[in-house]
């Protein structure tokens, strides 16, 4: 918001300066047409991301509407776009399929009320710890399971109960889509799927390539109203989405009995599970919107309470849990947009639409969402592969895959935990890591001690026992540029066996400027200065 108040405070202490006056206004306007763009990104994906969550689509909508005109006002990032997020589908879906959906507002709730209290006690940036490989693996297992369980949605079908069995039943839904079952409408359901999927792709190609301007109108849209026109020219006997008429009626206030539900231990587990993976979600987000402009920068415990408050009026009308995304806060941003009122006015565009023409909604093919989010849940497995094969360290990629494993073959929180735990094994490994090579020259009564890694009490075993075996009087070069830490025992042991050594006639050659920079001192030693 910093940038907005600047030329908002500058118009007002120079309002006869017609040009600042001119620029202001061109900044409005660039916000305007960015909102529109990212209400037509944001409109079919909090449709499709409802039904992927087993909840009612106004749900993903009400969500849309305060992400943008709530977070989007008091949030700490002003250019991210707020609102139901793929990733949590996974979360939401076995919540709504263990508890039901009246259970959902009350976890909601709670999570966003541990968001708040997280804000408060400025613990935004802690959530940035989480190692780079888990929270790849973790969107990467995410967007298999979007991607599985989506695929049945887009033949008009009922997703499997996990991760691996969507996984194995995609051969199935694959022959009911090409092959017509008598009194089913798994074929046509896959016709308007595909047609979505080919037009998403093709809208993206040809803009990439040919009509870069037209780039501003998302695939996605496009792939959505023309499934959309095509659906209900030809009757195409499938699945639409089911919108109630008028506001009032898509909002399910929690009773007093509904709360009932946080008194399970489970539940409430799952609400903190649910805060978690939101909150990294959304500083990562932030942390990624950040690079994509010049703008302010993002205040992470402003941003954490803006969420915090979000997702517990969220769970108090009945909608879906909410991060900072980054599909349409990149969209925003590549729009134009340059303050915080762009992302609001997308969500009062959103508030319109559910407001205003529920009827055209209702228009909407299950089948062409489901295909939006089988597109989705592809980019998300590709792009996170990429990234980590690129970027990673054969240990990074193990972590990575583990975490996508368990993911996908248990469930979210215990892929997740799974992750952490591993890439502290890795910590743990690396602080063991001390390499000690010991060389000799009997002639010259030199020797050579050179020490790489890690020198911490772990190995403080090996050091010693290397250290006993330099013959006394020789003169010793001790190498420790490739040291990357030293802890108070290794330092403590290498400086009494420097002064044994020096008092028993040899000589040291240590820098103990580089154990300096490692945070320790270099030691007095009451010895005569042949050391250096």
């Amino acid at each position: 918001m910093h940038g907005g108040t600047r030329v908002a405070d500058c118009d007002i202490m120079n309002a006869a300066n017609h040009d600042e006056h001119g620029g202001a206004r061109a900044a409005i306007v660039r916000d305007l047409l960015a909102s529109i763009v990212v209400f037509l990104v944001a409109l079919p994906l909090c449709l499709g991301i409802a039904i992927a969550s087993g909840a009612p689509p106004a749900a993903g909508l009400l969500t849309g509407v305060i992400g943008g005109l709530v977070v989007g006002f008091i949030g700490g990032a002003p250019l991210q776009v707020s609102g139901p997020a793929a990733g949590l589908a996974v979360i939401v879906w076995d919540l709504v399929q263990t508890h039901g959906f009246a259970a959902l507002g009350p976890i909601v709730v709670v999570a966003g009320v541990v968001q708040i209290v997280a804000g408060v006690a400025r613990l935004g940036r802690w959530f940035q710890a989480v190692p780079h490989a888990v929270v790849l693996g973790m969107l990467c297992g995410i967007g298999v399971l979007i991607f599985a369980s989506q695929f049945h949605v887009m033949v008009d079908d009922a997703p499997r109960g996990g991760g691996l069995a969507n996984l194995a039943g995609i051969p199935g839904a694959v022959w009911k889509g090409v092959i017509p079952h008598a009194g089913l409408p798994h074929d046509d359901a896959a016709l308007i799927g595909s047609l979505t999927l080919v037009t998403i792709l093709g809208w993206n190609a040809v803009t990439a390539r040919w009509l870069p301007r037209a780039k501003i109108i998302p695939g996605t849209l496009v792939g959505i109203l023309l499934a959309t026109v095509v659906a209900n020219v030809v009757h195409a006997p499938i699945a639409h989405v089911d919108m109630p008429d008028g506001l009032v009626a898509n909002v399910q206030i929690p009773t007093a009995p509904t709360f009932a539900v946080l008194l399970d231990a489970r539940v409430l587990g799952a609400a903190l599970a649910l805060a978690f993976v939101a909150s990294t979600e959304t500083l990562l987000c932030a942390t990624a919107t950040d690079r994509m402009h010049e703008g302010p920068r993002t205040k992470y415990d402003r941003e954490m309470l803006a969420q915090g408050i979000g997702n517990t009026l969220a769970g108090l009308v009945g909608g879906l849990p909410m991060t900072g995304v980054i599909v349409r806060s990149s969209a925003n941003i590549q729009a134009g947009a340059t303050t915080r009122l762009s992302a609001i006015m997308h969500g009062a565009w959103l508030l319109a639409a559910i407001a205003a023409v529920p009827f055209v909604l209702r228009l909407v093919p299950v089948s062409a969402l489901a295909a939006l989010l089988v597109y989705t849940g592809a980019k998300l497995v590709r792009q996170d592969v990429r990234t980590i094969l690129a970027r990673g360290g054969r240990f990074d990629v193990a972590i990575f895959f583990v975490t996508v494993a368990m993911i996908v073959s248990t469930d979210l929180l215990k892929g997740v935990l799974t992750g952490l735990v591993l890439a502290l094994g890795k910590v743990l490994w690396m602080l063991t890591q001390l390499r000690v090579r010991l060389e000799h020259d009997a002639e010259m009564k030199r020797s050579v001690l050179v020490l790489e890694g890690s020198a911490t009490f772990l190995r403080l075993p090996a050091l010693a026992s290397t250290l006993a075996k330099i013959p006394a009087g020789h003169e010793v070069h001790v190498y420790v540029d490739a040291v990357n830490h030293i802890d108070h025992a290794c330092y403590e042991a290498l400086a009494a066996w420097e002064k044994q050594h020096v008092a028993s006639g040899g000589r040291v050659h240590l820098d103990w400027s580089r154990i300096a920079k490692l945070g320790k001192t270099p030691p007095r030693l009451d010895v005569p200065a042949t050391s250096s």
